[in-house]
């Protein structure tokens, strides 16, 4: 399948789910983890479901795609995410997104005063800037693997 240079793959694996939330969603006023053991230890002290530090490590590098339910919860109830937001599906990349779009809010200048002026904004207007925003993330994206787009 040839890549469309105007659409980005919005797909993502359950590794890459957890790891967004761990490097984004961390709780305020907690430092985030230097290690595996120490996610662990702080998210099964948090919801008090024992999660290992190896549980923890095969989520993370993709080597587990399949966990028990008991751990999706605990990981949805310490990140405040729905459940729904581990699932493979449309609807749970459209939760994803939303989980995103509110992890945004705040952060770097994507405020609401910037949500309110894109919404008023016309369809053209808004797509200039969607199409400046994918541009943007395909030069980071590049940027960090060495001059190869990703």
């Amino acid at each position: 399948m040839a890549d469309d240079p105007n659409t980005v793959n919005t797909t993502r694996s359950l590794a890459d789910k957890i790891e967004w939330l761990i490097q984004n969603r961390w709780p305020a006023g907690s430092r985030p983890p230097k290690n595996n053991l120490e996610a662990a230890a702080v998210i099964s002290e948090a919801t008090g479901e024992d999660l290992s530090s190896t549980t923890i490590w095969k989520l993370r590098t993709g080597r587990s795609d399949n966990p028990q339910l008991k751990t999706l919860k605990a990981l949805a109830k310490f990140f405040g995410v729905p459940i729904g937001y581990f699932g493979d599906d449309e609807g749970a990349e459209a939760t994803a997104d939303q989980v995103t779009a509110s992890s945004l809010i705040g952060e770097s200048g994507l405020n609401r005063e910037a949500l309110r002026a894109l919404a008023e904004m016309s369809d053209g207007g808004r797509q200039i800037v969607a199409n400046f925003i994918i541009s943007a993330a395909r030069l980071e994206r590049g940027q960090r693997h060495g001059g190869h787009d990703a």
